[in-house]
Parts: structure tokens; C-alpha cells; sequence
């Protein structure tokens, strides 16, 4: 076997139990994918991730492209190889980085000019550029290139954007060479109906092996935006390919994905808010560094399965975390990727057994402390 494949084996009303097949061995979805952007997630180790039960994990294009070069990575045998995880990979696009970088006027039909986060040299990415990038990464699953707005973008350009995208999306497919990698398409639209389904619509008749949502974790994006776009896109989706929302890993909102038909998700949350002292617990999110926590010897979270809650407490993680040792955000990172991991397992475990509606409205009243 060389792409994976994926199979849907239940619905709950819209929420979907699948699985998907890899050279790698079975995973189940909904699931939550950890994010390793300069391939590694940050402070853990391949084995401290088995133990978190992650599937698969992200790496970044566009940080991978400047250093150490796709062509090193290459010769070490791809991404997975390269960063030693046996499980599957997916690489985004560097859409989302490029255009945070680039400036509009530098958006052009034939790619993004913009210039280097590192030293402020002069770069051009093209959509061929990009997923030809990807072919050397060797990930399972590549993205093609799309234009990100930002939520504040007005509906002309956002309906102009999604044409753009879409021409750029055939040329990225047209040059797709690795035989082993799907490549997904990204549907855009904003907060607009009609250019949500239209963009699905156009989208799925490229035929991808994928697809995700995209421009939902912008910056200024309201919630009920973000399920907007979600309701617009999916219905036009088809049951039999995996649905990925891009960049959403607040518990909550994997829970509303869910409800909306979406299987995979990603997010750097988890290990970003881990450094700065805070951690998920099913009663809602908490800064260890609080001083009521200095001497309460309790794990983290009762009952959680990570390695940081079965073997040390929260007293030992605020003093790691106070004097700036990152054995203490290893600790929270962990946590916090084998929490959302968990929520996912149980939101499987929820699917099967037909009561994904009531583990939902459980699992909110309890995490906003209603």
C-alpha cells in the first residue's frame, strides 16, 4: 500500500467515525494531529508522542523550505525519516506563514513575493513551487497552495481569492509527482454562504485525495463565523474522503467540527500554551503558575493518563515552569497533546455508541464550569 486511504465506518447524525489506512498501521478519526512545525514538536521526543497515542504529525513547508532545504531532507529519506516518527505525516502548504509575511500588493496570479522571516532575503513561492517542495518532504499528506485573507477581507476580494486559489490549486495538482502522497485541496469563502459552497463545489471536481477548510483560524474570526464556514462547506464534501479543519484545536471547537461532519484536526495550541505555564483539564484551562497551586500535590488532572499526571504534580510543574526549566513545559506539553488526543478517543467511543450529542453537551457544561 502506498497513499493512505481512508473508510467512513459510522455516522452520528453528522459526527463521523472513520478510519484511515497507512503503511504505518490503522488510526481511528475524529482525531487530533500535533503540530511539528520545524520537524519536531516542540520539547518532545517520537517516543513521549507513541505515548500520547498521536497519529499524524504536521510539519511545515515554508519553515522547512529555508532551513534545512527540502533537498537535505530528501536524502535523509523524507520527513518521517528525517525526524525519526514512525507514524504518517502531513505537510502544510506555507500558505498561512507566506501570506502573514507578504504584503497584498505582492500577490500575484502567478505567486506570493515576500520576504524571509530569517534574514529578510527576497523569496518567491509559486503553488507548483510549493507542492513540489512537498514531493521532496515525502509526507503522506501534502496541501495545495492557497490565498489565506484574512477575515477582515471584503467580499470582492475574498470572491476574487477563491478563483485565484482554485486556478492555483489545478497548477499544484498538474505538478504533483510523489505517487505515494495524497494531495488535499483547501476550500476558502470567509463567512460567506454562497462562496463557501461555491469554492467547495469547484474544489471537489479537481478530485483530490482530501479535503480541508481553510481561513478559519484567522485572526479577528469570530466562533460563529468559524461554524459558519464549517456549515457552508461541508454538505458539498464527499462522505468518502477525509474533511480536515485547518489550525482549530480549542477543545471546544474540535467538538463543533465534529458535530459538523469533520475528521481531523490541528493546532499548535497545546504546546504554545503549555509554555507559557498553562494546561486543559476537563473543568476548563489553568495556569499552574498561580500561587494556589504551590502546594498542591495533585497531578494535574485526576484519572489522566500522561506520563506528567501519573508521575508528578502540579506544585513540581509550577516550581519548573516559575524558574524557567523546560522540563516543566515538556510536562505541560505532553498534557496537553494527550488531552486533546484523549477528547478525540472519547468522541470515537461516543460515535459508536450513538451518543455523541450528550457526551458533547456533558463534556461543555463541565469545561465552562456551567
Amino acid at each position: 500500500m502506498t497513499k493512505i486511504k481512508y473508510k467512513l465506518i459510522k455516522e452520528d447524525n453528522k459526527a463521523r467515525l472513520g478510519q484511515i489506512e497507512t503503511k504505518y498501521g490503522t488510526y481511528e478519526t475524529p482525531m487530533f494531529m500535533a503540530v511539528g512545525t520545524r520537524a519536531t514538536v516542540k520539547t518532545l521526543s517520537p517516543e513521549e508522542l507513541y505515548n500520547c497515542n498521536c497519529g499524524i504529525i504536521l510539519a511545515n513547508t515554508y519553515h522547512l523550505w529555508l532551513r534545512p532545504g527540502e533537498d537535505i531532507v530528501k536524502k535523509a529519506g523524507g520527513i518521517g525519516k528525517f525526524m525519526n516518527y514512525k507514524g504518517p505525516t502531513l505537510t502544510d502548504s506555507g500558505g498561512y506563514q507566506v501570506f502573514s509575511l507578504a504584503n497584498p500588493k505582492d500577490i500575484t496570479e502567478e505567486g506570493v513575493k515576500f520576504k524571509s522571516h530569517i534574514d529578510g532575503s527576497n523569496l518567491f513561492l509559486t503553488p507548483e513551487k510549493s507542492v513540489e517542495i512537498q514531493n521532496k518532504l515525502g509526507s503522506d499528506i501534502a496541501m495545495s497552495f492557497d490565498e489565506c485573507p484574512p477575515a477582515s477581507a471584503s467580499y470582492e476580494y475574498m470572491k476574487n481569492s477563491i478563483e485565484r486559489t482554485l486556478r492555483w490549486a489545478k497548477r499544484g495538482k498538474k505538478v504533483h509527482s510523489n505517487k505515494d502522497q495524497c494531495l488535499f485541496g483547501i476550500v476558502q469563502g470567509g463567512p460567506h454562504e454562497d462562496l463557501r459552497k461555491y469554492s467547495a463545489i469547484e474544489t471537489v471536481k479537481l478530485d483530490f485525495d482530501g479535503y480541508s477548510i481553510g481561513g478559519v483560524a484567522n485572526d479577528g474570526e469570530s466562533k460563529e463565523d468559524m461554524y459558519k464556514a464549517i456549515d457552508y462547506s461541508v454538505p458539498y464534501l464527499p462522505k468518502d474522503k477525509l474533511r480536515y479543519l485547518m489550525g482549530v484545536g480549542e477543545p471546544i471547537d474540535i467538538l463543533e467540527g465534529v458535530e459538523r461532519g469533520i475528521d481531523i484536526f490541528d493546532c499548535v495550541l497545546p504546546t504554545r500554551i503549555a509554555r507559557h505555564g498553562n494546561a486543559f483539564t476537563k473543568s476548563g484551562k489553568i495556569n499552574i503558575k498561580n500561587a494556589k497551586y504551590k502546594e498542591d500535590f495533585t497531578p494535574i488532572e485526576k484519572n489522566c493518563d500522561c506520563y506528567a499526571c501519573q508521575n508528578f504534580t502540579k506544585s513540581y510543574i509550577r516550581h519548573l515552569i516559575n524558574v524557567n526549566e523546560t522540563f516543566g513545559q515538556r510536562l505541560l506539553s505532553i498534557h496537553n497533546i494527550r488531552f486533546l488526543i484523549k477528547l478525540t478517543e472519547e468522541i470515537r467511543e461516543s460515535i459508536k455508541n450513538n451518543n455523541f450529542d450528550k457526551y458533547k453537551k456533558e463534556f461543555i457544561e463541565k469545561y465552562q464550569n456551567k
